[in-house]
């Protein structure tokens, strides 16, 4: 795993507060082709309600057998499917009989309501009983629940304690009528993905992209900690990851999995007092601990934050690094599709397009001062957004608050991952 940290500005001026910015980039490594990978544990919760009929079920079943064929014998494979009540169709374990398990997925037919809890639930139970080192739980649904457990906190809760017990949970939320809200939750205090998908293509790219990761991971719950110099203080984590402090005022950030050759990129904010002495000072220090999954190692990697404490007159001379300031700019941009991504689903559709305006004018800033290495995904990200503001016009807020949220979820908690939600709703590999 290779680690690099940037400050926004590297000199403080004396008896002077000011904020500091960390950029910390991850790499994760390749996948060693000399070790065997390890048994991936995969949970499918399939939403079966009686909105999944036709097209949507069936291509959910079209993916789910394309996902079985892809795992090996030895690998840890469940699926249970709910509408008023959860039903356990293939039961967690090795995938021994990978015909039985594809003629019971094939034998899943619509029922009725939809109660996500009892679904997510039993399949948690199920995956635990199995992988008791933890694995991925993947909730497809196209609707709204509307019975059984129904509180946004009481689900993030769950996925708290799953993300605990080292049970990383994805969500795919399917056409327009699900609650992106309650998706999108469960996938942050999850430390998972969440993802739109507009049709059963797209849907069929996101199964198989969580697929791609799965059998691809090579680190298994990243936390970063940061421990704060006395009187130094965070102001702001840029990206929404599931955060708490400890007992001992630290601050440990749940970054999640990591799969070969993932780069990951996250943006920290910090209050630092006035220096009362000239030179090096350290203000924080940065602990990413991690297993490596190959070797089944625990590692922890430390790095320390400093910043040179100069008169006044040169301080204000100092220039902020441009690669800092860009990716603030970026996030910021991502804050404002957010608050799109809220107005549409409110209705607001004047005041949708205004964040967008808002984060396509961020975005151009970020451009000006990117490095060439940079600037194409900026590019790319500018014309996500005129698109999105384009399809404001077409589309229908259910649609464009979705795709609005997906697209955030990618750019700001996943940022630096190489797939990505397209504006038309399609998922890119």
């Amino acid at each position: 795993m290779k680690f690099n940290t940037q400050l926004d500005v590297n000199a403080v001026a004396l008896d002077v507060e000011d904020d500091v910015t960390i950029m910390l980039d991850i790499d994760a490594p390749a996948i060693d082709a000399q070790r065997s990978r390890s048994v991936a544990s995969l949970q499918v919760v399939l939403d079966r309600s009686g909105s999944m009929s036709g097209a949507p079920l069936q291509g959910a079943k079209d993916a789910l057998i394309a996902l079985v064929r892809r795992l090996e014998p030895s690998d840890n494979f469940g699926l249970v499917a709910f509408d008023n009540e959860a039903q356990i169709v293939v039961a967690a374990g090795p995938l021994l009989d990978k015909e039985d398990a594809i003629a019971r997925i094939r034998s899943l037919s619509p029922g009725g309501s939809t109660d996500l809890g009892s679904g997510l639930l039993r399949g948690l139970r199920d995956l635990k009983r199995v992988a008791r080192d933890g694995g991925t739980l993947l909730v497809i649904s196209d609707g709204h629940v509307n019975a059984g457990l129904r509180d946004v906190d009481d689900f993030a809760r769950v996925a708290e304690h799953a993300r605990e017990a080292g049970v990383v949970i994805s969500t795919l939320g399917y056409g327009e009528h699900y609650d992106e809200t309650l998706l999108s939750a469960l996938a942050r205090s999850g430390a998972g993905n969440h993802v739109f998908a507009s049709d059963p293509d797209a849907a069929g790219a996101a199964i198989a992209g969580e697929v791609d990761g799965l059998l691809a991971k090579v680190a298994q719950a990243v936390t970063l900690t940061l421990v704060l110099e006395p009187a130094v203080a965070m102001v702001r984590l840029y990206n929404d990851l599931p955060s708490q402090a400890l007992a001992d005022g630290r601050i440990m950030i749940e970054i999640g999995d990591l799969y070969a050759e993932e780069k990951r990129r996250l943006l920290i904010k910090l209050k630092v007092p006035g220096k009362s002495e000239l030179g090096a000072a350290k203000i924080a220090s940065l602990e990413v601990a991690y297993v490596e999954l190959s070797a089944m190692v625990e590692y922890t990697a430390k790095l320390p934050v400093v910043v040179n404490v100069v008169p006044g007159d040169e301080a204000a001379r100092r220039l902020a690094h441009p690669v800092v300031e860009s990716e603030k700019l970026f996030q910021d941009a991502q804050q404002a599709k957010k608050l799109a991504s809220e107005a549409f689903e409110r209705d607001q559709v004047a005041s949708a397009r205004a964040h967008l305006v808002e984060a396509k004018s961020h975005l151009s800033r970020a451009l000006e001062l990117a490095p060439a290495e940079s600037a194409l995904g900026i590019r790319d990200e500018i014309s996500s957004v005129d698109r999105m503001t384009a399809m404001a016009a077409e589309q229908s807020t259910q649609y464009m608050s979705k795709l609005s949220r997906s697209s955030y979820h990618q750019m700001n908690r996943k940022r630096g991952r190489t797939d990505a939600t397209d504006a038309d709703g399609s998922v890119a590999g």
